[in-house]
């Protein structure tokens, strides 16, 4: 059997690639060794940028909000001795520091990886995603024609053969191993014993507010979650190798604070907390995604959402390629772009655990992000793909609360009229280029029409002043053009190259953009 896109591990990374592959027509076929998605809430929260990578998909992002809004309207973050701690530190609350909904149209939420998963996968089957579960990788060879892999399930063993693979198959990655591919960071932190249980928390816990707690007491350190919205809560007890040798009831009495409290446990299993970056995602024709590419402490919740985008992000970049709109070797944007932010985020999540420990033992661990919040909606992009101006800086993060419309930073949120309707210009995003040029730019709507057809590439050209009305009269300022400029945005909602006025050969300088950026040249 032969497909375009292989998929190893059914887990954020590879669901989420699944789905925007079979969303933009491409077939596609994953493979998960475990029987289902995930029973363990395990990651919570779904962070903005995340949700606006996912939103394109019909019908997903309100899957994904139904999910929110079943659990709870706010969401907080606090370190304590116990839940009956009295005087917890608040360190994160939605209710006092709401999302700046001025920013984007998707807000970002608080929803268990469980439930996700099972979002992503049915949505994924509906868009017609192959997705094999009890099925594992057994062996891959590739050459330059494609690769070929060997998969096992009930016992019986087939021959996959695809032309790329995405490597979403976690923190232990037997392909990235197989690949020989080097890594570098901490290594292995702790290990995390998860118990998932019932218990009556009433008058401990808001059951409409998830809260994650980092727990610091005499008897041990970890995590706790409550206000799940799967019927359960969660307690992770760190420990130091070997195997968890726990009473998994006294544990969780001891971390809600109540001695005597009746206890149900449903479910025990083992996470490694560790920081392991992979020095390439790229080895020929397979990519690293998720976890294989980048394992991080969980303190600042944004090692889900970072797998999330990594499986977005390199979905519609071998969308491109498959369908003969960018040449093989623009697949290197992934690895240029995609390893310095897994790179970022985890150092920014390693800190945070550092900045939690004793002065003396966080000496050697980097600084916490100044900005947390531009990590998410401030990553500057660095590649081919991207056309950087003479004068920028260089700077890999901005604040987004300023947007700046540069090249390789992400394309700001700006409120549109559309023929009566109201739309953000994220909603015309995610399914090929987007070319928004001003109030006296038609001739940069007329050039991105006639390359379209000449190059055979997806791009819809808009005029702001148009069908397009700018309703806060903002666009110019967040763009960073003038009224006869152009902006020209990714699939991806990032900007890639930019004229801030007219051109009179607007159709050659656009056409050598795009070729330059899809490296067709």
């Amino acid at each position: 059997m032969r497909v375009p896109v292989l998929i190893v591990g059914g887990g954020y990374a590879g669901l989420s690639a699944a789905a925007l592959l079979a969303w933009r027509g491409v077939d596609v076929m994953l493979v998960e060794r475990h029987a289902s998605t995930s029973i363990q809430p395990k990651a919570f929260g779904v962070n903005t940028r995340a949700v606006e990578l996912l939103r394109p998909v019909p019908g997903l992002e309100e899957e994904l909000d139904g999910i929110w809004q079943g659990i709870g309207e706010n969401m907080r973050i606090a370190i304590a001795s116990s839940l009956t701690d009295p005087e917890p530190e608040i360190l994160f609350d939605t209710s006092t520091a709401p999302f700046p909904t001025h920013l984007s149209p998707a807000p970002d939420l608080g929803a268990p990886q469980s439930e996700v998963e099972r979002v992503l996968r049915r949505k994924a089957e509906e868009l017609g995603a192959d997705l094999r579960f009890s099925t594992e990788l057994v062996s891959l060879e590739q050459d330059d024609e494609g690769v070929t892999a060997l998969i096992r399930a009930d016992g019986v063993e087939s021959t996959v053969r695809a032309d790329y693979v995405i490597a979403a198959d976690g923190y232990r990655s037997p392909i990235r191993d197989a690949l020989k591919i080097p890594t570098s960071g901490k290594g292995v932190l702790s290990q995390l014993y998860a118990i998932m249980f019932d218990a009556d928390l009433s008058g401990l816990v808001n059951e409409r507010e998830v809260t994650l707690w980092y727990l610091q007491n005499d008897t041990f350190t970890g995590v706790f979650v409550t206000g799940t919205g799967v019927g359960a809560h969660v307690l992770g007890v760190n420990y130091d190798g070997g195997s968890p040798d726990f009473d998994a009831v006294e544990m969780v009495r001891h971390g809600v604070g109540v001695p005597d409290l009746d206890v149900t446990i449903l479910d025990t299993t083992t996470f490694t907390t560790a920081h392991v970056l992979a020095d390439t995602y790229r080895v020929g024709r397979v990519f690293l995604a998720g976890d294989a590419a980048h394992t991080m402490p969980p303190t600042g919740g944004q090692g889900g959402s970072t797998a999330l985008q990594d499986g977005c992000d390199i979905a519609w970049r071998l969308w491109l390629v498959v369908s003969g709109q960018a040449d093989p070797s623009f697949l290197d944007s992934y690895d240029a772009e995609r390893r310095p932010v897994g790179e970022l985020v985890a150092d920014a999540q390693l800190a945070n655990l550092g900045f939690r420990m004793p002065p003396a033992e966080r000496m050697d661990y980097p600084e916490p992000i100044e900005d947390p919040f531009a990590a998410i909606l401030g990553i500057r992009y660095r590649s081919a793909a991207i056309l950087s101006e003479p004068d920028d800086d260089g700077s890999p993060l901005e604040d987004p609360r300023v947007p700046t419309g540069r090249p390789g930073s992400r394309a700001p949120h700006v409120v549109l009229d559309w023929d009566g309707r109201t739309i953000s210009t994220l909603d015309l995003f995610g399914s090929g280029f987007v070319l928004l040029a001003g109030p006296y730019g038609q001739s940069w709507v007329d050039a991105g029409r006639a390359v379209r057809d000449q190059l055979g590439v997806r791009l819809a050209p808009h005029r702001i002043g148009g069908e397009l009305l700018d309703v806060e009269g903002v666009w110019p300022e967040r763009y960073g053009v003038g009224k006869s400029g152009a902006v020209l945005v990714r699939p991806d909602g990032y900007v890639a190259w930019r004229s801030t006025g007219a051109d009179l050969d607007a159709a050659g300088t656009l056409e050598n953009a795009l070729v330059r950026i899809l490296s067709l040249l």
